[in-house]
């Protein structure tokens, strides 16, 4: 782990308490995640944001360099759900992307007690996941030409 990840300030909130400076900067992270670094031209915001409560981790300039948001049950499943996880790219490889996931899962916790989580994983990651007890629920589809799996987390 190096020492930029050593040393990050770690955010969660939900929409209504988030500041237009917190929303820029870690809406700069996922269009160049998501949009970017992936060429996939999408609708970004899709209007799941203010049903979400929003986790990032800065560096010591300020930059959001691990980005997640966990969506209010009733909005994408019946269950909470994980989406938009994304780590910056000079990052990537230094377990970031497990502690972010590892808060992730603790914060649903604190909030709605032992429930299910279900997830739209991009299929390429569902090891990543399996990690923290995702397991498939055998729904694979294209989302913005990106094959996606289903996953649920059941405690």
């Amino acid at each position: 782990m190096d020492e930029q990840v050593r040393h990050l300030n770690w955010n969660l909130k939900p929409w209504s308490e988030l500041t237009a400076d917190e929303l820029y900067r870690f809406s700069v992270l996922r269009i160049a995640v998501f949009v970017v670094e992936q060429n996939c031209p999408y609708q970004e915001f899709d209007l799941k944001d203010q049903a979400s409560e929003h986790l990032w981790a800065e560096d010591a300039s300020g930059k959001v360099i691990a980005y997640l948001r966990i969506v209010a049950p009733g909005t994408s499943y019946r269950e909470p759900s994980i989406g938009r996880v994304a780590t910056a790219l000079e990052v990537r490889q230094n377990r970031l992307g497990l502690m972010l996931m590892a808060r992730a899962m603790t914060a649903i916790e604190n909030r709605y007690g032992p429930t299910a989580v279900r997830i739209s994983a991009q299929s390429y990651l569902t090891a990543f996941y399996q990690k923290f007890g995702f397991q498939s629920t055998g729904l694979t589809y294209l989302e913005d030409g990106i094959p996606h799996t289903e996953m649920c987390y059941t405690p």
